[in-house]
């Protein structure tokens, strides 16, 4: 949900299309779906993520990125652990207005609780825009 809200924040509100955006976890098998409750509550947005698929956070993905916005701190950590030379890119999306909190994960919850969380990545997302926009530009001159 996180990588669909952005993508359409930077590009609707922003007119910002320069961004290269995905997804992954931590401990994802790779090749799912997205989850049932996140595709309804993207729907009801406007934003198809039918075509989602998961996949697993590895090294070779990881060095494309300028920033990379984990949704718990604990994500944070064993990212950076595994792949020192990143860490200075890698922070929790709370982070981005200020705050060092878990995002909620609502698999297994009803559309309700998606909603819920979708909301709260849509606010986090737009009022740390500006934020995540430098933090990017910043990790792009830390790879050099």
């Amino acid at each position: 949900m996180a990588s669909a809200l952005f993508e359409d924040i930077a590009s609707s509100e922003y007119n910002d299309q320069d961004w290269l955006v995905d997804s992954a976890g931590t401990w994802a098998v790779a090749g799912v779906p997205a989850a049932n409750g996140s595709r309804l509550a993207m729907k009801e947005r406007g934003l198809d993520i039918e075509k989602h698929r998961s996949q697993s956070v590895n090294g070779e993905l990881l060095h494309k990125f300028d920033l990379i916005l984990t949704m718990e701190r604990h994500h944070k950590e064993a990212i950076s652990i595994e792949f020192p030379e990143i860490s200075g890119r890698v922070y929790v999306l709370s982070e981005m207005i200020g705050q060092a909190y878990d995002i909620w994960d609502p698999m297994g919850g009803s559309i309700e609780e998606f909603k819920t969380t979708a909301d709260e990545l849509d606010n986090i997302l737009v009022n740390g825009y500006e934020k995540i926009k430098r933090l990017a530009v910043e990790g792009s001159e830390k790879k050099r």
